[in-house]
């Protein structure tokens, strides 16, 4: 198995940065990532006054998915995401999100270990490992490492964990698949603007699929089918990731737009991954086990 070290980081999604590694399809890769700080807030002493914010939400990557062109899917299967000892998690006023109590900037590390985060004496929290950004390159242009689009990106999304196969579009040849901002766990909607921050390392297996209707970031989990979108607010992504899965179960189920309606409002779940970043996202989740025949 091959790894992507740490050092192989970027800031923005583009088809101009130089792959880190190439592979065939069906290859397993593991990435090493910094936390969203870059490990500046690791060290005794440091704090989110003099850390270098120009460094956030580094991506590991990219990833050169030999035979991967414009028009397929790439399917990542996450196998394990292995975590360090210490996560972060801070708070910031003066944002979109802030909710006016907060007078400072503020943050605390936590202890990660035998499967828990320590909040203090009488809170352990279970961990739940996840990706918050995860994307391949656009066709054309730059998109920050801080934001969620149709590439993928900083989807913050719970449901990106061990177990889940994540589908991409591929834009660009060989697809560039970076990955970073690891979270050991994470509120749906993180709302203070920061999931417990950690460092880790992804293995995750890439393989290309030709002709795959799915031309935006979806995933299965858990016996759910997921459709991911990205607006610039929480009301146009809901529609959008509502209208994507409409859209694909009609074509897919051989149902009509008015039965794909009902459908959703029968068993469809819509949940706010995230409401801080530049676009927010949010998911819409189907159970698969309804479809009997499919």
């Amino acid at each position: 198995m091959t790894t992507i070290t740490k050092e192989h980081v970027h800031f923005a999604f583009s088809p101009a940065v130089q792959p880190a590694l190439s592979v065939p399809s069906g290859d397993t890769v593991r990435f090493e990532t910094y936390d969203c700080f870059f490990n500046q807030l690791l060290s005794e002493g440091a704090n989110l006054s003099n850390i270098d914010s120009s460094k956030g939400n580094a991506v590991t990557g990219p990833l050169y998915v030999e035979d991967a062109g414009p028009g397929d899917t790439l399917k990542i299967e996450i196998l394990d995401i292995a975590m360090g000892p210490v996560g972060v998690c801070g708070s910031f006023p003066q944002t979109d999100w802030d909710n006016g109590l907060l007078t400072e900037k503020y943050f605390r590390r936590f202890s990660v270990k035998d499967g828990e985060a320590e909040f203090n004496s009488s809170i352990k929290i279970p961990v739940n490992p996840m990706i918050g950004v995860i994307g391949t390159a656009p066709k054309e242009g730059e998109v920050s490492t801080m934001t969620p689009l149709d590439h993928g990106g900083n989807m913050d999304c719970t449901q990106i964990k061990t177990g889940t196969t994540l589908y991409l579009p591929v834009n660009v040849p060989g697809a560039l698949l970076s990955m970073g901002d690891l979270h050991a766990v994470m509120g749906d909607g993180e709302v203070c603007g920061c999931g417990l921050e950690i460092e880790g390392v992804v293995t995750v297996r890439v393989t290309v699929l030709k002709d795959c209707p799915l031309k935006w970031p979806a995933a299965v989990t858990d016996g759910r089918f997921i459709v991911i979108a990205a607006a610039g607010t929480v009301e146009d992504a809901w529609k959008l990731a509502t209208l994507r899965m409409e859209t694909f179960l009609s074509s897919q189920a051989d149902l009509s737009y008015e039965d794909t309606s009902l459908l959703l409002s029968l068993c469809g779940d819509l949940a706010v991954c995230q409401t801080v970043n530049p676009m927010k996202t949010v998911r819409m989740e189907i159970p698969m086990g309804i479809f009997k025949n499919k």
